[in-house]
């Protein structure tokens, strides 16, 4: 039956855990939604993205031990360090070809295995070829998770909630990169690389009970398997009539069109998309993030610390309540403004560390300007974590219609990992040269994300994906 839009009002409640939808059109009609398994479903993607954090924030609290115990020069382990995201890189060009094969469960599977693989080959590696070898397997294993887990948990989730349910796949990064952070000052790096096993374990176990994307078994053509996602997802009594017509009417529009191609991202129709996809993940990852993240240790002892264990535990401290409250702020301010305000912080964390690096080649060597740079960078890390860590793979899992999302997505995510790459490869040379030019360089292009979300980033907030599609395209 259809539903007149205009009469049509959700009412969130607390009660059992439940969404109660109230619809008139001419008498009341309630269906009681369960949130439980969208939660849950949600919990156990996540953590993938557990794990794709304490791959990223492993060769952190690891250096100084690699690097003695295998007797590697800086460079060597900047290879070690950066090989993560040429594994990365890899899985990003397969990771949107998997979810469509596989489904979203299955490449969540495939990413799990291989980080499995990638932790034992660290583990039991004795010479620098297969450290090299087990790193780029947790690669390949964090180059599908990038994608497939925003994806995942943006096809699944409600509107009113999908801004705070994505957002938290930054928010347990956050957290597998600060628990590595810490609990790598406390236990030596073999020990570090098995205990990231245990994310990998709890994934395999936990995606046997949750269901599988309803709008993937959708667009695969398992009709029967989509109404049952639908209901495990909203409750076995929840009328799902509305969602899934709205759901199957979209799919039948698209599977009208041809199979995308890299080269059809790039028509009139989807280059915007595209410019803001791509976009985002080159800001992300061309404002510093991974260089400081990855070399944090070395790069506070370059500031004058005679130790950088300080200043790493407080990265890895400030985080997860940062990153807590972005995810709150997500739904609430929408995703425009609060990229804007933490594209603003980083910006102005990053001059706050040239500056202090400016002043301390200058000869100035006191105290404050270690404090200052200590400052710089940990506002520069809040700041990330309030929005520019989340909001672009939020907003790439909302803006590209079904039909290209994998092909979209493989792009979006290749351009993520190959800044990292670049940026995680080069930055102890950059460091190295000027420490204050490197950091004025990411000011700079800090500045330059501000401007490109300010005029070329849409706002999503409290729109379902199909009507997102409508709207771009219009």
């Amino acid at each position: 039956m259809a539903i007149d839009k205009d009469i049509e009002d959700w009412i969130g409640s607390e009660q059992n855990g439940s969404v109660e939808l109230l619809i008139e059109h001419g008498d009341v009609k309630s269906s009681k939604r369960s949130i439980w398994m969208i939660l849950f479903s949600t919990i156990v993607a996540v953590c993938g993205s557990f794990i794709f954090g304490s791959c990223v924030g492993f060769s952190a609290p690891s250096q100084s031990g690699i690097m003695n115990d295998m007797g590697l020069s800086l460079s060597e382990f900047a290879v070690f360090g950066s090989i993560l995201t040429i594994g990365a890189m890899i899985g990003a060009i397969a990771s949107g070809r998997i979810a469509d094969f596989l489904g979203r469960k299955g490449a969540m599977r495939v990413s799990a295995l291989f980080g499995m693989i990638g932790w034992l080959a660290i583990y039991f590696g004795e010479d620098v070829l297969l450290l090299d070898f087990g790193r780029i397997f947790t690669g390949f294993g964090t180059g599908v998770f990038s994608y497939v887990v925003p994806v995942f948990i943006a096809e699944i989730s409600p509107k009113n909630l999908r801004g705070v349910l994505t957002a938290l796949n930054q928010l347990m990064i956050c957290g597998g990169l600060s628990v590595t952070y810490i609990v790598g000052t406390i236990v030596s790096w073999r020990e570090l690389a098995i205990i990231g096993l245990i994310p990998c374990l709890i994934l395999l176990l936990g995606l046997f009970f949750i269901p599988e994307s309803p709008r993937w078994l959708a667009k695969v053509g398992k009709q029967e398997l989509f109404e049952e996602s639908l209901h495990r997802l909203h409750g076995k009594d929840a009328d799902i009539s509305e969602e899934a017509a709205e759901i199957q009417d979209y799919i039948e529009t698209l599977n009208r069109l041809p199979r995308a191609r890299i080269v059809d991202l790039f028509q009139r129709k989807y280059i915007r998309l595209t410019i803001v996809g791509v976009g985002l993940m080159a800001f992300q990852q061309f404002g510093g993030i991974n260089g400081i993240v990855f070399y944090s240790s070395q790069t506070f002892v370059s500031a004058g610390f005679s130790s950088g264990n300080f200043g790493t535990i407080l990265i890895g401290a400030i985080q997860l309540p940062i990153t807590a409250l972005g995810a709150i702020l997500t739904d609430k301010s929408g995703r425009k403004p609060l990229l804007l305000i933490s594209s603003s912080g980083t910006f102005l964390g990053c001059f706050v560390g040239a500056l202090s690096f400016f002043l301390r080649e200058q000869g100035v060597n006191a105290e404050w300007v270690s404090v200052l740079t200590l400052c710089g960078i940990l506002i520069y890390i809040g700041s990330f974590a309030m929005g520019m860590g989340a909001i672009p793979w939020i907003i790439m899992s909302e803006i590209f219609p079904i039909n290209i999302k994998g092909t979209a997505g493989s792009l979006v995510t290749l351009m993520n990992w190959f800044g990292s790459w670049l940026i995680s490869y080069s930055f102890n040379f950059l460091m190295s040269w000027s420490s204050w030019g490197t950091f004025l360089i990411f000011t700079v292009i800090c500045a330059a994300n501000v401007v490109f979300a300010l005029m070329f980033v849409p706002e999503t907030k409290g729109r379902t994906l199909e009507e997102i599609q409508a709207s771009l395209n219009a």
